[in-house]
């Protein structure tokens, strides 16, 4: 096999990865990720649906393959997944540039297995977290796999909280993200008790009840709110 096959082999395959990995994806981002042209990207999309992939094209917002494409080996659960979000968070803080890069490639082949529903809140709860090295593990919750599935799923969350002079106080929230610092893990969230958006310490937290009630997601990303906010 010549190497320029050979590498569009590669390729082809590495598409299909993002394909399963990412509920939608544009020629112009495959184009940029293989250092290739867009009408590469084209050709190589004809390719894979001559060869029998069912890819779905939405005019003007991308490509997906049909829900259901390819039975999963294995299957995650949502907290599975959520756990797998928060250990790719850990590797991206490691000095190892190879590291990082082979720990991303091995996320997205699993990502890949993840149905469309699981991948989306996945992908979300990676948009809307954040790590710093804790120095300080003496200083642990139990509540954050709780307060994943809470943001993933827009679950108004009631909460007994301690604040910093040891007064309790008993909040409804709407989770938005989870931020780690060097001493604690933080949740921002929507407080409807003092109306604007709020920070938790998550070993606080007393008390914590999610509720099958919804709220309405907050239109903006994590940076959107860094940069209104700060």
């Amino acid at each position: 096999m010549e190497q320029n096959d050979t590498k569009r082999l590669s390729r082809l395959t590495a598409i299909l990865t993002q394909l399963q990995t990412k509920r939608m994806i544009t020629a112009p981002e495959l184009a940029a990720k293989f250092s290739v042209s867009v009408r590469t990207i084209y050709r190589d999309i004809r390719a894979l649906e001559q060869a029998g992939v069912p890819i779905l094209t939405e005019d003007g917002r991308g490509y997906l393959l049909m829900e259901h494409y390819r039975l999963p080996p294995v299957t995650f659960t949502e907290q599975q997944a959520n756990a797998l979000i928060i250990a790719e968070q850990l590797v991206l803080k490691n000095k190892d540039a190879s590291f990082i890069k082979d720990y991303s490639e091995a996320i997205d082949k699993i990502k890949a297995v993840l149905r469309h529903s699981v991948k989306d809140k996945a992908n979300l709860l990676a948009e809307r977290t954040r790590f710093a090295q804790n120095l300080h593990r003496e200083r642990s919750s139990s509540n954050l796999s709780d307060l994943q599935f809470a943001l993933t799923n827009f679950c108004l969350t009631k909460i007994d909280y301690t604040n910093e002079t040891g007064k309790v106080s008993t909040r409804l929230i709407e989770p938005f993200a989870l931020l780690s610092t060097q001493e604690n893990w933080l949740l921002v969230a929507w407080c409807r008790l003092r109306e604007e958006f709020r920070y938790f310490r998550l070993d606080r937290i007393a008390t914590l009840d999610v509720r099958t009630e919804k709220f309405t997601p907050h239109k903006m990303t994590l940076q959107q709110f860094f940069d209104k906010n700060y």
